[in-house]
């Protein structure tokens, strides 16, 4: 098999390692919701820790996860052992789904620091955060699997697929949170984000057609039908053009900040009984907005039809035989020059969530629903979390995720001192479809919550 498939291969191996090797949902840990400690504001920021808190700069919090719909970690490590097999293989054709979607998010907290002053809690973090979303037809892989090797093996061939697309986003916050109990039984706070915009992306591939017929008679012909979108906000970025005046590679420069915007989390907690607590946040509700000097437009619209009697045939073959994941030859984008401003919003997050204590608040039982808007997959989660707390010091919560590992894993969260480590997906086989981890450097300051209560 030609080195095209190898090049198709592993770009979407790259896509698909960050999606399921590295191991987000969303920049938290679900597992550690109901356990004591800076990273239950990550989800909620009406939380009140026991005690102020300063995390170690870059390591008081870094979440790293990932989640496909159709492949697993060890499909991926299948990948590469199968070769040049790769696309043929019936054990990777058979996990496909009719349309396949991979995000991946990154985050990580620079400085973060909290603390109580009067009867509230103050927050304060600077962080970087990035997502990146994918769908992937089937009809796409089909292609890449059934794509004839040699040009005289193209003859009434047809192929076609839709719905493909990509979308980033990168950012950098500077956060501050405010939290009070407002009585004995609620508790309510908001965290109001400033945000640096560093990159946007949106690509869409809405329709590929390909047909031949009688290519090697007098009257063969073939005929090739794209249309699809880029736009892209990124300082830096330039999108170089072949002779033809498509776009055939990107480069990247130098870093900038291409936007800004605001984001808003806003949380509640309220004990229904003495035992019984629910609450609910909603997060990142928020925009940014990209500026016009760091747009880039490109499109694709080809409808072009190829002969033999043309002699342009040649053409039509270096159009289509890339092999890649995402082909810019065969997608043919032409940069529009025309600049402009846009707005996006950001991957809004529902948090709600409900725990039953035992034994002096020291063992508890709960239930945990987020359900996440991003630019391309809306991604749900239920989980069951049974948390131990014994003092300050030592928290312990074990968790059962239902939906997207298809009930086949279960999370560990483990705080020891100021060291926080846990993961919601902790495959009990050998092929996670989510996978996650969650480290933390987190050292007590400051007065403790019930001091602030007096």
């Amino acid at each position: 098999m030609r080195k095209m498939h190898f090049c198709g291969k592993h770009l979407l191996c790259a896509f698909i390692l960050l999606a399921v090797s590295l191991s987000a949902h969303a920049q938290f840990l679900r597992s550690s919701y109901f356990m004591d400690g800076s990273s239950r504001l990550q989800l909620n920021p009406a939380w009140l820790p026991s005690r102020g808190y300063v995390d170690v700069p870059a390591l008081g919090m870094l979440n790293v996860s990932a989640y496909t719909n159709s492949l697993g970690t060890q499909d991926v490590i299948d990948m590469f052992d199968a070769g040049d097999d790769f696309w043929s293989s019936s054990a990777f054709n058979d996990k496909l789904k009719g349309m396949n979607k991979a995000s991946v998010s990154v985050a990580t907290d620079l400085v973060s620091f909290g603390f109580y002053k009067g009867k509230g809690f103050w927050s304060f973090n600077v962080g970087v955060r990035t997502d990146v979303e994918g769908r992937f037809p089937k009809g796409l892989f089909d292609f890449l699997r059934d794509m004839p090797e040699n040009d005289n093996e193209w003859d009434n061939r047809s192929f076609g697929f839709n719905g493909q697309a990509l979308a980033l986003n990168a950012y950098a916050e500077v956060g501050v949170g405010y939290a009070r109990a407002i009585g004995d039984r609620l508790t309510v706070g908001g965290k109001f984000n400033f945000l640096l915009g560093a990159g946007n992306l949106d690509m869409h591939i809405d329709n590929v057609r390909i047909n031949t017929e009688n290519l090697y008679a007098g009257s063969g012909s073939a005929e090739l039908n794209v249309d699809a979108y880029a736009e892209a906000n990124m300082k830096g970025l330039d999108l170089l053009t072949n002779s033809d005046g498509y776009v055939d590679e990107v480069e990247y420069n130098n870093f900038g900040i291409g936007g800004y915007g605001v984001g808003i989390d806003l949380g509640a907690t309220y004990r229904l009984l003495d035992n019984l607590t629910v609450s609910a946040a909603v997060l990142d509700l928020g925009f940014i907005k990209w500026s016009k000097g760091s747009s880039l437009v490109a499109e694709g619209h080809t409808h072009e039809a190829y002969s033999v009697a043309d002699g342009n045939i040649q053409d039509f073959y270096d159009r289509v035989s890339g092999g890649d994941v995402i082909d810019l030859d065969l997608i043919g984008l032409e940069e529009n020059s025309e600049k402009k401003a846009r707005t996006t919003t950001l991957p809004t997050t529902l948090v709600l969530g409900a725990e039953y204590t035992f034994f002096n608040n020291k063992l508890s039982a709960g239930i945990l629903s987020t359900t996440r808007w991003g630019q391309l997959n809306t991604l749900s989660e239920l989980t069951v979390i049974g948390t131990y707390r014994p003092w300050s010091l030592l928290n312990l919560s074990l968790s059962y995720s239902m939906l997207q590992s298809a009930g086949k894993s279960f999370g560990l969260g483990i705080k020891l001192g100021p060291v926080m480590l846990g993961t919601d997906y902790m495959y009990l086989g050998k092929n996670s479809r989510s996978v996650n981890a969650f480290i933390g450097l987190s050292f007590a300051i400051g007065k403790s919550r019930e001091q602030a209560q007096l």
